[in-house]
């Protein structure tokens, strides 16, 4: 199963308008949303949630009073400093918002006085929209593990297009370089990194570069808004180019990106590839994506 994984390395590049675009110009395939921490796409694709799951992270720890000895090993082992004396009560108790989750002092306290409640931490549905089914996710506020709920939708998108036969799965990453991005990353065809000409838009997209690299998934790169500093265009193309990155395209700067976000479309249906130079360009980039991951896909199965 091909997916296509789009990552920026920092927000606001118009990664999600552009995986949303890339949607509107094929036919079978499943869409996934893995930036579950400030997820966006469905603004874009308007889904229909079909379910809805709880997602159950992490844990929290509790002290049980009644078992509780106040030897106070659990105050001394946590290096979050969650653990307080209550001198009213007499008893320890749990900071829940300076607890980790990391379950040192469930562990080792000698009365198994602690427990761990296993916490739900947000949700994820399966939803069908007008470009196919989609798999997406909420991160509740400040919850942790937003690496297990990636891998967790990512694997359920590619159930799907497995039992729907989908031609590709095309994910909307994370923005950066950390554990959302890892988990989005891993055993993926192909990523897309979408840069924008700034010095922190090169920084990061160097750093995604690298992230790339080291766990061996083969990368594109495409520059939105190149036209606002084509000097820093260059050097963008010129360290992907060195750093053995298919160069896909570059997307000049459109205000007509933010009216279709406004009416709730991608810049396909708001435009016409007929009428509009920038449909046009996206389209041109789809289809060097294709052409690249058909590249990829022969290259793996020799």
């Amino acid at each position: 199963m091909k997916e296509l994984v789009i990552i920026s390395g920092k927000g606001g590049t118009g990664k999600t308008s552009l995986t949303a675009a890339f949607a509107s110009l094929c036919n079978n395939i499943v869409l996934c949303d893995a930036d579950v921490d400030a997820a966006d796409l469905h603004l874009l694709v308007n889904p229909n949630i079909l379910s809805r799951t709880d997602f159950m992270g992490g844990g929290q720890a509790v002290i049980h009073s009644e078992k509780c000895t106040h030897c106070g090993l659990c105050k001394e082992l946590c290096r979050f400093h969650a653990i307080k004396e209550n001198s009213a009560s007499d008893s320890f108790e749990v900071d829940s918002i300076a607890c980790e989750g990391c379950g040192v002092c469930v562990d080792f306290c000698p009365e198994k006085a602690i427990d761990f409640q296993i916490k739900t931490c947000g949700q994820w549905y399966i939803s069908e929209t007008r470009f196919g089914t989609m798999v997406h996710a909420q991160l509740g506020i400040a919850e942790e593990n937003s690496g297990k709920l990636v891998t967790l939708v990512r694997k359920e998108a590619r159930k799907i297009a497995e039992a729907k036969q989908a031609d590709l799965i095309i994910t909307d990453g994370p923005p950066g370089v950390g554990c959302p991005v890892i988990a989005s990353i891993g055993g993926a065809t192909a990523i897309l990194i979408v840069a924008e000409p700034t010095v922190s838009g090169l920084h990061d997209m160097e750093r995604a570069i690298q992230l790339a690299l080291h766990f061996r998934v083969p990368g594109m790169v495409c520059v939105n808004k190149y036209d606002l500093n084509p000097d820093k265009t260059n050097e963008i193309v010129d360290i992907a180019t060195k750093n053995g990155m298919q160069m896909i395209g570059k997307i000049p700067f459109d205000p007509i990106f933010t009216q279709a976000m406004i009416c709730a479309k991608t810049i396909i249906e708001y435009t016409t590839q007929e009428t509009s130079t920038l449909s046009k360009i996206i389209k041109d980039i789809w289809d060097n994506i294709l052409s690249t991951i058909e590249i990829i896909r022969k290259k793996s199965s020799y």
